[in-house]
């Protein structure tokens, strides 16, 4: 009975960190950039139990089969599939079609400077000409941070990255991408860190000026994993209510006979 009650915990645990991501995503279905996540369930690791010192086996134990704990999170992981892109029109919004992320040079309140990527390319460009992101992270070329001249009247960036101001050359974006995803970790809502192990490959992806990533979360299909949730939730808070009655029942009226 105290197992029965703990499962059903397990299942409600799941479930609410289910929840939590699906909220996540929920959030972001409209975030420039944004990939959605999702994770698995998986059992626990099953137990061997065993018959100890039953009379009926001639008090020796004997395996009688395994148990299962219940239910446990399994890998949370990011989709990283294409997402629809919207034409903005803005000199500096820029969106890679194909796979490959921009790389940025970010700096934490510390003052600690790292490389992070994302796929988020709604850029502005600083007083000093620098282009950054909405929280003041820089752009990064092959040369650097990318600097604008702040007197330049048409700013071009073709398919492959290169930079142009007035028809001159300024730099070309650095797009990155890895083999494996498995070893970047979010940073935020759209921002990437690189583990150790990741090997960075030539990104087939092409720049599209002018235009943003949007999303690639698909609200119904999130609203009604929400709600397959809500009902599994429920499924598990029956579960417990029906086991505590029935230890109710073994303790106060049982007991009593």
């Amino acid at each position: 009975m105290v197992r029965g009650l703990y499962t059903a915990y397990t299942g409600m645990a799941n479930e609410q960190k289910r929840l939590d991501i699906i909220s996540n995503n929920l959030a972001n279905a409209a975030t420039t950039g944004y990939k959605v996540q999702n994770v698995t369930s998986q059992s626990f690791d099953n137990l061997l139990t065993i018959k100890v010192k039953d009379s009926s086996e001639a008090y020796n134990d004997r395996p009688i089969g395994y148990m299962s704990l219940g239910v446990k999170l399994g890998e949370t992981y990011t989709d990283q599939s294409q997402g629809s892109l919207r034409q903005t029109g803005n000199t500096y919004d820029m969106a890679l079609e194909g796979k490959g992320f921009f790389t940025m040079e970010v700096t934490d309140r510390a003052g600690s400077v790292s490389t992070q990527y994302t796929r988020n390319g709604s850029f502005t460009m600083t007083k000093d000409g620098q282009l950054v992101d909405e929280d003041g992270n820089h752009l990064m070329g092959e040369s650097g941070e990318i600097t604008i001249p702040t007197d330049a009247v048409n700013v071009v960036v073709d398919a492959t990255g290169v930079i142009y101001a007035d028809n001159a050359y300024v730099d070309t974006l650095k797009i990155t991408d890895f083999e494996d995803y498995d070893y970047l970790t979010n940073v935020g809502d759209t921002r990437y860190k690189a583990l150790e192990g990741a090997v960075e490959t030539v990104a087939g992806g092409s720049v599209r000026q002018g235009y943003t990533e949007q999303s690639n979360v698909n609200v119904v299909s999130q609203m009604v994993n929400m709600i397959n949730i809500t009902r599994a939730y429920e499924a598990n808070q029956k579960i417990i209510s029906s086991v505590d009655k029935t230890l109710d029942l073994a303790v106060n009226s049982v007991g009593r006979v």
